[in-house]
């Protein structure tokens, strides 16, 4: 099958990329198209000779003439989709509904519940529920190396509508000091490939979050924690609705309650003191992101609905 793939591929780290790393790994051809930078004319001339057009948009971005390529596409019967992995409900950037060609496609296969159901039953996009993924060629644990207590991958200055980031950032600065660790562009610096994986073989616990607006907000959560179960990490992440679903309590990850910091004060004391039942459980939780939640996985379930 021959794709014709409109993305950001500037980096090797972003889901596009690793998206098409993912379908070529699976024996299908990409042609990749940077998105605000090929023109219009261009990106149809190679999704007219492609067998499907898929489109990962950055938010904030602008591609001129996009929306009347996706109407030529339609018309001539090629299929245009996308697979993105971020909330839009409730937040800011919800209000790009109204405007942005991006909500033209056809298929519109995101990582938010609740939007796959509300673009089926109010859109004439069909939404399909399919949530995020780790790139199979790093789901790999590295070797622990010089160990550390605790460590928080990700930015402190995320979404306006979550202030629980910098809550939970400060808590973990405050409670256990130089044992903690943040990795993000405001903390130690972000790091992305094998440096990541090493990153989660020597913290002993990694705290996670997702955002989930009023923690009431089900079926969505943040692509880190296929990320860091994938990469080898131990994890404890607050229980978004629905989570446990596809991870068990205890068996593949430590879920608390969210906003409870000393229940996740006990947690991370009781497991920086049970290495052997911590590291059972990271073993457990990198098996199953290793064989179910790849986006090889995923991109394969994305092209057998297409077939149908």
């Amino acid at each position: 099958m021959r794709i014709a793939f409109l993305g950001n591929f500037r980096t090797d780290y972003t889901s596009e990329t690793h998206h098409a790393l993912s379908l070529e790994a699976l024996g299908h051809t990409v042609d990749r198209l940077q998105e605000s930078e090929t023109h219009a004319a261009d990106i149809l001339d190679t999704a007219l000779q492609a067998d499907a057009f898929v489109w990962v948009h950055t938010h904030g971005w602008r591609t001129p003439g996009i929306d009347r390529v996706l109407r030529d596409l339609k018309r001539r019967g090629i299929p245009t989709l996308t697979y993105h992995l971020d909330l839009w409900f409730g937040l800011q950037r919800q209000r790009d509904m109204r405007r942005d060609p991006y909500w033209q496609v056809d298929h519109f296969f995101t990582a938010d519940r609740l939007m796959a159901e509300w673009l089926s039953d109010n859109t004439r996009i069909r939404g399909y529920y399919l949530p995020a993924g780790v790139y199979h060629a790093e789901c790999a644990p590295a070797t622990p190396g010089e160990q550390f207590d605790i460590a928080f991958v990700g930015s402190r200055r995320y979404h306006p509508e979550w202030p629980y980031r910098g809550r939970l950032l400060d808590w973990l600065t405050t409670t256990y000091g130089d044992r903690f660790r943040h990795y993000g562009g405001d903390g130690l610096g972000v790091v992305r490939g094998t440096a990541l994986n090493q990153v989660y073989a020597d913290a002993r616990v990694v705290v996670g979050d997702s955002l989930c607006l009023r923690y009431q907000y089900p079926d969505y959560w943040s692509d880190r924690v296929y990320e860091t179960l994938g990469r080898g990490g131990f994890l404890i992440h607050p229980q978004v609705p629905g989570m446990d679903a596809t991870f068990t309590d205890r068996k593949h990850l430590a879920f608390y309650e969210y906003g409870r910091f000393d229940q996740l004060r006990e947690l991370i004391d009781y497991y920086l003191d049970r290495d052997d039942e911590r590291e059972q459980i990271r073993a457990a939780g990198h098996q199953l992101v290793r064989t179910e939640h790849t986006y090889l996985d995923r991109w394969a379930t994305i092209l057998e609905v297409l077939g149908r």
